[in-house]
């Protein structure tokens, strides 16, 4: 790595002896441990000041992974033996943490790239930060596909005379004690929250605008999941889907009959198309059958001291938490590329989309989660192991004729 002052532009350019990776988050780690077992140098670029800090700074207390560890562990480097089969969010990040040592990575925190281009003259790309302009053969963009939290525009929220927070502020419902709270969003996130506002003896009102699957976390002892998974291997994605749904009715009920309107396609067919990932239970169901979660239509406008709702109905409220879910933030600053969509997704879909041209590669866009990191992580290494071998046999090349030529 080396690097020189731009005196025009006052910027300090540094060249980047192997790949540039954008984002410190799991799916940059999970390139960097992979490029590292290849001994390929690299260079992890992260905006804020810590690894995984959507996981340490935007995430609430009580939450744990949906799934079992194994299907959430990074290439190289497993969970703890001692660590439950679904860890904790602190347990979680400490993996994180142990993680990058083990593996000796080190981010430069602290630098948010502004605009990242490909230059063709040069064939390098060009990522610039507030106070530098890093230069490489190869880009990784790993930002994923919850950067940014999404804020809808609802008619009225601004006339609220409450307070108004997004999920990635939200820790615990203990801010809430005794208040009426309106939760927009229905996922696992939106789901979550309401289950956590009930622990703190809130009255949450979720909305269900939309459909929404909810499974059971387990099938009689067993990952729902890992269940899914197993049965895939060997029957139509329609009988495994038809399947979960005769057993999930059987535990939860028909949950149509408390206002979660499920999809006409089944949850793993509507996960691989859409990747709308399923709600998993974990006590949500049981609170809106006793009546401590109350399930809403779709909001019509926000008022000064509540909702009205599509149904006619208005409720008065405390405080509203939109659980809204995330989005990527490719588009902002990746420029001259057309390897992505508008809402910052690859447009070539799973298991095609981590390569692009010109050096490249994203990773944690599969909305297949850790597992889909994993699998990207692993394939971007050792392409670019590849061509790095290439070059090292190139510069060892010439470095010999030049030894013969001076001998």
């Amino acid at each position: 790595m080396g690097s020189c002052q731009d005196q025009e532009k006052g910027v300090v350019r540094v060249e980047v002896e192997g790949p540039i990776i954008i984002g410190a988050g799991p799916s940059g780690l999970a390139v960097a441990a992979c490029l590292s077992q290849h001994k390929v140098p690299f260079m992890i670029l992260e905006r804020s000041n810590c690894i995984a800090s959507l996981w340490q700074n935007k995430t609430y207390d009580r939450l744990k992974l949906h799934l079992p560890k194994q299907f959430c562990e990074l290439p190289l480097k497993g969970f703890p033996h001692t660590f439950p089969k679904y860890p904790t969010k602190y347990q979680f990040i400490s993996y994180m943490e142990s993680y990058a040592s083990h593996f000796n990575i080190h981010p430069h925190f602290n630098q948010t790239v502004l605009s990242a281009q490909f230059h063709k003259g040069s064939n390098l790309w060009v990522v610039r930060t507030q106070d530098f302009e890093y230069v490489s053969h190869w880009l990784v963009v790993a930002t994923g596909e919850n950067a940014e939290p999404v804020v809808p525009r609802i008619h009225g929220i601004d006339l609220f005379h409450g307070p108004i927070a997004h999920t990635s502020v939200y820790k615990s419902g203990s801010e809430y004690k005794n208040q009426k709270v309106l939760v927009i969003g229905c996922g696992n996130s939106g789901m979550e929250v309401s289950l956590d506002l009930c622990r703190h003896n809130a009255s949450p009102y979720m909305v269900a605008r939309n459909t929404v699957h909810v499974l059971p976390r387990e099938m009689f002892g067993f990952s729902t999941f890992g269940i899914a998974m197993a049965l895939y291997k060997w029957f139509p994605i329609k009988f495994v889907d038809k399947i979960l749904l005769l057993v999930t009715n059987f535990i939860l009920g028909n949950t149509n009959h408390y206002g979660i309107k499920r999809p006409k396609t089944g949850p793993i067919e509507l996960k691989l198309a859409t990747g709308k990932t399923p709600v998993l239970d974990v006590g949500q169901v049981a609170q809106i059958k006793c009546g401590n979660i109350k399930v809403m239509e779709g909001v019509k406008e926000i008022t000064r001291k509540g909702a009205k709702f599509m149904d006619g109905q208005e409720r008065e409220f405390d405080a509203i938490i939109l659980a809204t879910g995330y989005k990527s933030n490719v588009p902002t600053w990746l420029k001259g590329c057309d390897f992505f969509t508008e809402d910052g997704m690859p447009k070539t879909p799973f298991p095609h989309g981590w390569k692009g041209e010109q050096g490249l590669y994203t990773v944690g866009f599969t909305r297949r989660g850790l597992q889909g990191t994993s699998c990207d992580a692993i394939q971007i290494a050792e392409d670019i192991a590849e061509q790095w071998r290439t070059v090292e046999d190139k510069s060892h090349c010439k470095s010999h004729i030049i030894l013969l030529n001076n001998s």
